[in-house]
């Protein structure tokens, strides 16, 4: 595999990550819950800053 498809699917990689972890917390923030830190982590978000319980 040359360099520059390397870069591509690493490119690829990251981004479906980045979709998946996007989809993860949106579901747990409209179900009331707290997304998990990785998912947080993988969206560039400090798990520390986000906000802990959601009430109805």
């Amino acid at each position: 595999m040359s360099i520059r498809n390397s870069k591509h699917s690493n490119f690829f990689g990251r981004a479906f990550a980045m979709l998946g972890a996007a989809s993860a917390a949106a579901a747990a923030v409209e179900g009331h819950r707290r997304p998990h830190d990785r998912d947080l982590r993988t969206l560039g978000i400090e798990p520390a800053t986000f906000p802990g319980a959601f009430k109805r």
